[in-house]
């Protein structure tokens, strides 16, 4: 055997845990009390350290006790979509197809961004994927608008750059 063998056994049972929590079903608890801002405490994200925590699951399966990339920044998430063969379809319904499940929600419609939503999808955006989110959404968007993502309240808007703005 190999020396890499239960290394192999971590990275597939880890995918699988992954996959088995990611189908649970969640639920929210509406809190009974307003919170007060000014009684907030920071909790910053842990430094990257040498030493992972894992936990023992049966007698052969390690998983880490640690969030991925993806769950700590949304827009790492990996999509894979199809869209349907809709030939009225638009930009801006593909951009909502892409964000649908992802937490993001797309901004409200402004003069500025009501051209972007309104343009026809092109044909080679249909199939979009395996990708980034963020790339996703810049696909569909192209090269002339720009992606703002705001992490507050997870919205995601697109703008033109103003002339003269760095790119």
């Amino acid at each position: 055997m190999s020396s890499c063998f239960p290394y192999r056994y971590l990275a597939v049972s880890s995918l699988l845990i992954t996959a088995v929590l990611a189908s649970g079903c969640a639920i929210t608890a509406v809190p009974t009390e307003t919170s007060h801002p000014e009684d907030a405490v920071s909790v910053p994200w842990p430094a990257e350290s040498e030493l992972i925590p894992i936990a023992r699951y049966g007698r052969y399966t390690l998983v880490e006790l640690a969030p991925t990339a993806a769950q700590r920044d949304l827009l790492l998430q990996i999509v894979d979509i199809t869209l349907p063969d809709d030939t009225s379809a638009s930009v801006g319904d593909g951009l909502r197809q892409v964000l649908k499940g992802s937490g993001y929600r797309l901004c409200q419609t402004t003069p500025t961004n009501t051209e972007l939503f309104a343009l026809p999808l092109p044909a080679a955006h249909r199939r979009l994927g395996p990708m980034t989110l963020r790339d996703a959404l810049l696909t569909l968007a192209g090269t002339a608008w720009e992606l703002q993502a705001y992490e507050t309240t997870r919205v995601i808007c697109f703008n033109q750059p103003r002339p003269g703005d760095p790119i």
